[in-house]
């Protein structure tokens, strides 16, 4: 079986703040910014698997309760080369504490959801996951 057969299976989080910007992390070693979250542990459902990976990785807790899924996205990992990386993508809002730099994210940016983002962003956040978040919000009519 080729790699591009199969992806390796993430769950992302979009998070805005007030001003509608969304949160980015990089990861030690690497200079894209990408969505927070990770790959499920056996028996987790993707919301479980975003709670935990958001608490290790920035120390933030989420409402998953009102969670928006946004969809299932397919593009080229930017941190395993050759391979895929399919992540499924939630809207969420922040439930407690204040994003902060943990575990393997080296830095957290806050960018615009519109185009320029101002930073280098992985293929699957910039071409799927903060489109689906931008035609999202145009569709509900909020601000963006």
């Amino acid at each position: 079986m080729s790699t591009t057969e199969n992806p390796i299976r993430i769950v992302t989080a979009v998070i805005l703040d007030p001003q509608q910007r969304v949160l980015v992390v990089r990861k030690h070693g690497s200079d894209t910014f990408i969505q927070p979250g990770g790959k499920r542990e056996p028996g987790e459902d993707a919301l479980q698997t975003l709670v935990r990976e958001l608490r290790e990785e920035l120390d933030i807790g989420v409402d998953v309760e009102h969670a928006i899924a946004l969809g299932v996205f397919e593009n080229d990992a930017v941190n395993e080369p050759g391979r895929r990386v399919q992540g499924e993508a939630f809207l969420v809002q922040l439930d407690d504490g204040t994003p902060r730099v943990q575990a393997e994210i080296a830095e957290l940016a806050w960018i615009p959801l519109q185009p320029p983002h101002g930073v280098k962003l992985a293929p699957l956040s910039a071409q799927h996951i903060l489109p689906a978040a931008r035609a999202l919000q145009h569709r509900t009519g909020q601000a963006g």
